[in-house]
């Protein structure tokens, strides 16, 4: 139920100009001071890497990896990709309600015309013929006493805020799956290479073995030993053809395009991007700073702050100024004169006084949205500090495996060029040699794994920074 009050016309501007004071000093509801302060120390725990607590990368950071074609797909991705798309279409809504919620504020206008002709029967004793023209501007503004609508236009800005944040995290996980599915693409053509020639190697050793057997100097178990290698060798060889094509899909996703689109692009194989000699983490401060999808929770916890006192407006009256100003006559050539015009000011108070226990539902359910934001607020910090430990951990270990298959990968290799020599020499036979080589291709592909996934940890450092968003305010 609302109780509504029209004052005289001559009261109109003696109550404007009393509660406009008031409108310019008064906002409901609590002023938002920012983020809760978390005890999160100063520094990442597990620095394992080759780590710098100084400067991070730039917001391009894929950039230093120096490989042409990488840059051209990252291009092509923050260009294409549905995702960033999808969120850039959801920042143009909360800029679009922003804009609504300020035009809310202004006063509002409509404009009407009318033309009217009443016309008897003819040929009637009573036939008369009348005219009536009239044009209209009627104007309201709600008075924003209380602040309920500097409140929604907070909040709206912070909703605004808040898609901003949400589009700049979706480039960052664009970038970091488009370089750790970039870096598997790499991997997988040498692997497939190395798979082809394994498969080739251990047919020639069964060739031989076959040989061997039918001489009588090998048993028939170690000839079927052989052809079950063979083929997990050929099967192997196919799968990682499968999993190369997987990569040239996935890519071609990520870059907003159709499976196989980029086939032709990506045929050549290509090395794996080397990294930088030195990865800056900055400290905690810095990873505040940049984490969007942090930016995002604390925009979101203003919002819902905001919302607190839009519904506490809901208490107290609300003043509407009305204003009309109309042109009635008889005749069109009457109607722009002085004697035609009509001017109507009237203010007009309301107040949903029966209904305050919904309203106070209403503030109680804001409370508790605040709540629940200030809690995701504080688990967006603490997950991003657990994602840096983590990424900073996983690329520690992975530099430590890559030296590891490196280290061994360098001993296949003396052990080869020895059974090379000795085979030249006459002393070892093919078996030995095609026996050093398989041993030096597995550990080429453990090698080409390690590296790939050092790459793979460096994208998901990158991202677990907050790094590889770059957008215009």
């Amino acid at each position: 139920m609302y109780l509504s009050l029209r004052p005289p016309c001559g009261l109109i501007f003696v109550g404007a100009i009393c509660l406009l004071p008031l409108a310019a000093c008064t906002t409901v509801g609590p002023d938002y001071a920012g983020p809760p302060a978390l005890h999160t120390g100063t520094q990442l725990l597990r620095d394992r890497a080759a780590a710098s607590p100084q400067a991070l990368l730039p917001a391009h950071w894929w950039l230093a990896l120096n490989d042409a074609e990488l840059n051209h797909l990252a291009v092509l991705a923050l260009q294409n990709s549905p995702d960033l798309g999808m969120a850039r279409a959801r920042l143009k809504q909360a800029r679009a309600m922003l804009s609504q919620q300020q035009d809310n504020a202004l006063p509002k206008s409509t404009a009407s015309a009318i033309g009217l002709s009443l016309d008897s029967a003819p040929g009637t004793a009573a036939a008369s013929s009348t005219r009536f023209y009239s044009l209209g501007l009627d104007a309201s503004w709600e008075v924003d006493l209380f602040g309920g609508t500097r409140r929604a236009v907070e909040a709206a800005s912070a909703q605004a805020g808040q898609a901003q944040a949400q589009l700049a995290d979706a480039q960052v996980s664009l970038l970091a799956e488009l370089v750790e599915t970039y870096a598997q693409l790499r991997e997988r053509q040498h692997v497939h290479a190395l798979r082809v020639e394994l498969a080739r190697l251990d047919a020639d050793q069964l060739a031989l073995i076959g040989q061997r057997k039918q001489a009588g100097v090998v048993g028939v178990t170690e000839f079927d030993n052989q052809q079950a290698a063979s083929l997990l060798s050929r099967q192997a060889a196919q799968d990682a053809q499968r999993d190369l094509e997987n990569s040239q899909d996935l890519l071609a996703l990520l870059c907003g395009l159709a499976p196989g689109e980029l086939d032709r692009e990506l045929q050549a194989v290509a090395p794996i991007p080397g990294l930088p000699q030195q990865i800056g983490v900055g400290d905690v401060a810095a990873l505040m700073k940049n984490r969007p999808d942090i930016r995002a929770a604390e925009r979101a916890l203003a919002a819902s702050s905001a919302g607190i006192g839009q519904q506490e407006a809901g208490y107290f009256p609300k003043l509407t100024l009305l204003g009309d100003l109309g042109l009635g006559a008889s005749s069109a050539s009457q109607l722009l004169k002085r004697s035609s015009t009509m001017l109507l000011g009237v203010p007009y108070i309301s107040w949903d006084w029966l209904d305050l226990g919904r309203t106070r539902a209403a503030v109680d359910k804001a409370r508790a949205e605040e709540e629940e934001s200030r809690e995701n607020y504080r688990a967006v910090v603490l997950k991003a500090l657990r994602d840096a430990n983590q990424s900073l951990s996983h690329y520690g270990q992975q530099r430590d495996l890559l030296l590891s298959r490196e280290g061994r990968l360098a001993a296949m290799q003396r052990n080869f060029e020895m059974s090379a020599q000795r085979r030249k020499a006459g002393v070892a036979d093919q078996s030995e040699w095609i026996e050093a080589r398989r041993n030096l291709l597995a550990a080429r592909i453990d090698q080409l794994q390690a590296q790939s996934g050092l790459l793979q940890a460096f994208a998901g450092l990158q991202k677990s920074l907050g790094l590889g968003w770059d957008l215009p305010g």
